[in-house]
């Protein structure tokens, strides 16, 4: 099993169109490897499709024309696809695949694959031979349209063998471009994902990824947009990582940060599940008739179905109380709604008429919520 062959040449040489040929098939092998093994194959640039709103001149029925916008994607193989202008689907084709249907709601994939062509010929210099033979390839595309649950295929292709150059066609690399709607003997929309299958975008595989300026963001669009997501991962002076969304300038303001020293800040409210063996906590002070709260990360449903234990304890408070007036609990509980009771009877002998009065009251609060450490958590 021998490598890749790179051509080598000496003064003197006479170079044949095999020679030629080879040093440009070893540049394509080294670029296809590159792209096949450094990246994730899919859309890496424009090719979305497009809908124009038309009019049947003959039936007067309101439909779309469906075009693909210029861009560039990279196959399985490692081949570059690029469509440089944009082009629209020609519903022929697509009769012509899907055209014997029933009437459905269901929207049928659109693929994109590359092709090899032979250019137009252009005015050069005649060779000495004499031969009419072509000297550039056109690497092209072709656009696909296929049946129901062919989304299905794109996932199911096997990529060559780790040495082999990008594939030449007839072999075939499907790329999905998204879905249209057929209606009415016309296109009626687009979509980009059907069936639980989407339209797959190019990536990269990387172990390491360095930032030059000392800060490195990963977003979910090509460009800032306000309200969207960031995460920044910033060196410097004050190291930091900062999940957030961006603002109209740019910048992106703060949801959840964790500094150098792994303390974390957020603006919102934490929660999650508890670990087997835990216990969670809220205090405060309740009057009577109100209920107490759960601590911060438990849900009702969870102490429901027994999967977190609740225990209260209720301490009464005593009220402002003049020098001669006398204080007795008479009671502090709390229901199975979390419900406070809590009363109270005062007596002051000073006062005329002198009698007991019973009134509701206050407590202070401890409430423990916790997981057994044997049933395997919240």
């Amino acid at each position: 099993m021998t490598g890749p062959l790179r051509p080598a040449f000496h003064e003197g040489q006479v170079l044949a169109a095999a020679d030629l040929t080879a040093a440009v098939e070893h540049a394509r092998g080294q670029s296809a490897r590159h792209a096949r093994h450094l990246h994730e194959w899919g859309i890496v640039e424009g090719l979305g499709l497009a809908t124009e709103a038309r009019t049947d001149p003959l039936t007067g029925v309101r439909h779309v024309e469906v075009s693909v916008a210029a861009g560039i994607a990279l196959d399985g193989t490692g081949r570059e696809v690029v469509v440089t202008e944009p082009a629209v689907l020609r519903e022929s084709d697509f009769e012509e695949v899907n055209g014997a249907d029933q009437p459905t709601d269901e929207p049928y994939p659109v693929f994109l694959t590359a092709a090899d062509r032979e250019p137009a010929q252009r005015p050069g210099p005649v060779s000495c031979s004499g031969s009419a033979t072509k000297t550039r390839v056109e690497e092209s595309y072709q656009i696909l349209f296929g049946r129901l649950g062919d989304e299905r295929l794109v996932e199911e292709q096997q990529p060559p063998a780790i040495g082999d150059p990008p594939a030449d066609p007839p072999v075939r690399w499907l790329i999905l471009l998204g879905y249209v709607r057929w209606t009415d003997g016309h296109f009626s929309g687009v979509e980009t994902t059907a069936r639980g299958v989407v339209v797959r975008f190019a990536g990269v595989r990387a172990d390491t990824v360095v930032a030059r300026s000392g800060a490195l963001t990963l977003r979910t669009a090509p460009a800032a947009q306000e309200g969207k997501p960031a995460l920044v991962l910033s060196g410097g002076d004050q190291p930091s990582l900062v999940f957030g969304l961006y603002q109209g300038g740019g910048a992106v303001a703060p949801l959840m940060t964790v500094a150098a020293n792994g303390n974390l800040a957020i603006a919102g409210s934490f929660s999650g599940r508890m670990p087997a063996g835990s216990t969670l906590v809220a205090s405060g002070t309740a009057t009577d008739g109100m209920l107490l709260p759960l601590p911060s990360g438990v849900t009702p449903e969870q102490v429901a179905d027994g999967r977190v234990v609740i225990h209260v304890q209720l301490t009464p408070r005593t009220p402002p109380l003049a020098d001669t007036a006398l204080y007795s609990p008479v009671e502090a509980t709390v229901d199975g709604d979390r419900r406070v009771r809590c009363r109270m009877r005062l007596y002051d002998p000073l006062v005329t008429p002198a009698k007991v009065v019973e009134q509701p009251g206050a407590v202070d609060f401890l409430v423990l919520a916790t997981v057994a450490a044997t049933n395997g958590g919240g």
